[in-house]
């Protein structure tokens, strides 16, 4: 069987010298019916190693379920890559940042706040054995020392910005080996003394994270390792966009320059990103570093190929810097087509209120609840109590992250964690006080990883401290069939009259079955997306992103369903399918 080792001063595969090319590539980012065109795209473009980190939360979405199949067949795609001939790299956290929601960790492993995060913790590692459990044996059944195209592990990620818990990392080692892994272990951290410092153990290799600067990066990398192959883990080529900043783009020439420069000096390298993707659903993560930024739903990353598949100037400046390094081949990937152009009138609708049985069962609570006490891990949630009169301001300690205000059914304001905007004014007489609480995305990365979502109480008013709560967890992942039962018994409405929110939207129509497609969002306020049943995920006018991309296996030619949760309004009920993406501008 063939070996991967490490080196004095190189990797090597089968006891030859083997410099490490790679994209990052994340199967739960792509729809699982165009895995293999991205890994092919990859190969194309002369790279001879794919990468992906593992999301937990992705596979267990509660605590005693494991889910490996469909969009989440971990198996699957590692054995796509070994079918291009190309190598894998996995990194399998626990935590893997990604502006992912949680950084991948799990909800309810977060629900208990005595759980020790990142750290050598009875509960925190016994919840990762269970992880490990049931992933690693697929991981190592896949090595290339047993026939497969996995050449290496990482050991969690970035952990020198975090922390230094050298008896956490060695239980992850241990872990790892007594589950069959046999190639190298690597750590990344950033090209920073002191995380390199921090991040790493002898037992791994450290790899580092940077995106220019590559000579002065390789010189402090190397301080750390003396010995063996130097490795850039995330070349960043580009960056990841959050609702209301500008569109994140990096120049091609420069990103070429850089490549060039780590290629050169004998390194590896791993772009990231090769290409980004989609944070379909209530994936997107956050940061807040005190200002909480959600990403958005495009995972675009300006890298060489595009969210859709299509390969950008900077995937062909990037192949030609590889052909003075390694062998290409001669063939090339296809430019992008126009998507096809069309719009759809939404003619049935449904306020969200008229909805709420068919989505979620209320549950009263003489306290406000967190959603983590009620085991409800992403989405909406929806709080009502009565209040009076005399009541006037509402204040709360923190909302996380956004909450529509109404009193019977009146809207009221908005409170945004964004904003920092926790109180609010409310009309001076009795009623039921709502509040359509959205969870924006955990945060990812820092310190306030692992907070609770929700409402965060108590809840106050001029008069008194509000009680006897009614509180819903909405289930939206996919179409309720209660909520698809009251969109077929709606009568059929003008799409031209205007659309007054929080409501639900319907629309059919006919395409080009299996054409990626561009769903404009410019012209709607805030809110969701489904398509055929698929959770495409949020838009919103504060940008920078006017257009969800929609994956082309998920059309067939006809009768095609769009459902559209409008949280604010709209002019008219119409939506728009665009010739290619509007990512939003790039300036400040």
């Amino acid at each position: 069987m063939p070996t991967f080792e490490i080196g004095d001063t190189d990797f090597l595969l089968d006891g030859r010298p083997h410099q490490v090319i790679s994209g990052a590539l994340h199967y739960f980012r792509v729809h699982p019916g165009l895995w293999a065109d991205r890994i092919r795209k990859a190969r194309l473009m002369g790279l001879n190693t794919i990468e992906t980190y593992v999301a937990w939360n992705v596979h267990a979405p509660e605590r005693g379920r494991f889910d490996l199949d469909g969009p989440r067949d971990l198996g699957r795609f590692l054995d796509l890559v070994a079918a291009e001939g190309m190598h894998a790299i996995v990194r399998p956290g626990p935590y893997i940042c990604a502006e992912w929601d949680g950084g991948g960790l799990p909800g309810w492993l977060l629900a208990d706040p005595d759980v020790g995060v990142r750290r050598h913790e009875p509960r925190y590692l016994a919840a990762i054995e269970e992880y490990y459990d049931q992933l690693l044996p697929l991981v190592a059944e896949r090595q290339v020392t047993r026939g497969g195209s996995v050449i290496a592990v990482q050991v969690e990620n970035e952990y020198g910005a975090y922390g230094d818990d050298q008896e956490y990392l060695r239980a992850l080692i241990k872990m790892n080996r007594e589950r069959g892994i046999e190639v190298p272990l690597l750590s990344c951290d950033q090209a920073d003394d002191a995380m390199q410092t921090r991040g790493s153990v002898p037992e791994l290799h450290r790899t580092a994270t940077f995106g220019a600067r590559a000579t002065e990066r390789l010189a402090l990398l190397r301080r750390h390792q003396p010995t063996g192959p130097l490795m850039c883990m995330e070349f960043w080529n580009g960056w990841f966009d959050s609702w209301g900043q500008h569109h994140h783009v990096a120049p091609a020439e420069v990103n070429a320059q850089d490549l060039d420069d780590l290629l050169a000096a004998g390194a590896s390298v791993n772009l990231y990103m090769f290409h980004g993707g989609t944070n379909f659903g209530f994936t997107s993560g956050a940061n807040d570093k005190g200002t909480y930024l959600p990403i958005t739903t495009s995972y675009d990353y300006d890298a060489p190929l595009a969210e859709d598949g299509s390969p950008t100037p900077k995937y062909f400046a990037m192949r030609d810097v590889i052909a003075r390094h390694a062998p290409v081949p001669d063939e090339v990937p296809a430019p992008r087509t126009p998507a096809p152009e069309l719009a759809v009138d939404l003619d049935r609708r449904v306020p969200l209120a008229d909805a709420l049985p068919a989505l979620g069962e209320p549950r009263d609570l003489d306290h406000l609840p967190t959603t983590d006490e009620l085991g409800h891990w992403s989405g909406f949630t929806l709080y009502r109590t009565r209040v009076t009169a005399e009541d006037r301001v509402l204040t709360l300690d923190e909302v996380r992250d956004r909450a529509l205000v109404a009193l019977d059914g009146e809207p009221v304001g908005v409170l945004s964690r964004t904003e920092h905007s926790r109180t609010l004014a409310l009309p001076a007489r009795d009623g039921e006080l709502t509040l359509l609480v959205e969870d924006q995305g955990r945060v990812n990365y820092g310190p306030r990883i692992g907070e609770p979502k929700g409402l965060v109480g108590p809840a106050r008013t001029a008069a008194r401290e509000l009680t006897d709560w009614s509180v819903t967890p909405l289930r939206l992942d996919g179409v309720e069939p209660g909520l698809a039962a009251l969109l077929d018994a709606a009568p059929a409405t003008d799409p031209a009259a205007p659309v007054a929110g929080p409501a639900f939207l319907r629309g059919t129509f006919d395409t080009v079955e299996g054409a990626d497609h561009f769903l404009r969002t410019d012209g709607w306020g805030k809110g969701l997306v489904w398509v055929n049943g698929f959770l495409l995920g949020r838009y919103w006018s504060a940008g920078p992103t006017a257009t969800l991309y929609v994956p082309g296996p998920l059309l067939r030619a006809e009768r095609n369903e769009v459902v559209v949760l409008e949280l604010h309004g709209a002019a008219a009920a119409r939506v728009a399918f665009a010739a290619g993406p509007d990512l939003g501008s790039s300036e400040v």
